[in-house]
């Protein structure tokens, strides 16, 4: 019971004492989330009226399984902004986690590191990469009480110097089925990396709007003293988050493998900002406390929307970076105005 009170501290409620306009500011974050549906709405018209292709079955399953990588990145990202904290080494986990498990189990002729390991523990020591590059990470922030941006950014370096080190920047190819496997197949009509990610929001949202510990990452972003005072375990939570994002990271550098058939030596490389994007949009605080993972899918997919109509209208893809930029401004401004809080 203390837990949740804590949490619902770290909410967009209004502070005691507040002022008229507060109540007003409020509805409107509450909103927020929701505000993207009929954005995506319109953008499904917008589509649709430039290109009458856009409505098909095809495309628009092509639209969902392009996000899948980068849904499951802004998910990771999501739990680690609402817990107060960041990870810029997201993207370079999505690279070297498939690269060096592919690389343990191909042989060299295939740019493999020549060790040729069963490759049925591809897939095992791909997601194990991720979870100990979190680890890593959540100990040099949480143990020696370092900034969670230069150590995530050091790390994002680190780890793609490490891939092109040891692939030699060449690209990793023959991989094996068990690799290839998730980023290909198709469940029930659709491709397995659509129901995977279903999956894994629905899980997300579950475990942190309704279990004690997924509300303690709100109470935690929005006051770790406080919510440390009410009997939270705030490291273990934190670090718990860290280790997740990382597992995330390298299942989302597992179905870009898949998808494509090969491991890039840049694979990965860039994502990074548009994760932000899409979770900014989507309404997550970088302040800590605030955000849904709902709101954060729907980031993406309003991401993933006018990619494809941009596309579809014969847009430059050097474009599409500078109107990403200019949809996160826009959502900064957006945020500032709802919460009423200035930004630091």
């Amino acid at each position: 019971m203390t837990e949740t009170t804590v949490a619902s501290s770290g909410s967009s409620g209004p502070p005691a004492g507040g002022t008229s306009a507060a109540p007003d500011r409020v509805r409107l974050a509450r909103f927020r989330d929701l505000a993207l549906v009929p954005a995506i709405l319109l953008l499904i018209v917008v589509g649709a009226l430039i290109d009458p292709a856009f409505l098909s079955g095809d495309n628009l399953t092509n639209v969902l399984q392009q996000q899948t990588e980068l849904s499951l990145l802004v998910l990771a990202e999501a739990m680690i902004l609402i817990a107060g904290k960041f990870d810029l080494s997201l993207e370079s986990t999505v690279g070297l986690a498939p690269a060096l498990a592919a690389g343990l189990v191909i042989p060299a002729g295939s740019n493999g590191l020549g060790t040729e390991w069963p490759t049925a523990l591809a897939v095992p020591i791909c997601l194990l990469i991720g979870v100990a590059v979190g680890a890593f990470n959540g100990l040099l922030i949480l143990r020696f009480k370092l900034s969670a941006f230069i150590v995530t950014l050091g790390m994002l370096i680190v780890l793609r110097g490490l891939q092109i080190g040891f692939t030699s920047g060449q690209n990793l190819f023959a991989l094996p089925d068990s690799v290839l496997y998730l980023g290909n197949a198709r469940w029930l009509g659709l491709p397995a990396s659509i129901w995977i990610c279903a999956v894994a929001y629905a899980a997300g949202i579950v475990l942190l709007g309704y279990f004690r510990h997924g509300r303690s990452i709100y109470a935690i972003g929005g006051n770790a003293d406080a919510a440390r005072a009410a009997g939270v375990r705030t490291d273990r939570v934190v670090w718990t988050v860290f280790m997740v994002g990382g597992l995330l990271a390298a299942l989302a550098g597992l179905l870009m493998t898949g998808r494509l058939g090969s491991v890039a030596a840049s694979q990965g490389n860039g994502m990074i900002f548009t994760v932000f994007a899409a979770a900014v949009i989507g309404g997550v605080s970088l302040d800590g406390g605030k955000g849904t993972l709902f709101g954060a899918l729907c980031g993406v997919l309003v991401l993933g929307l006018i990619n494809n109509i941009l596309t579809l209208a014969g847009v430059s893809a050097q474009w599409i970076q500078a109107i990403y930029g200019g949809i996160i401004l826009v959502a900064l401004m957006l945020a500032r105005v709802t919460s009423g809080k200035a930004q630091d």
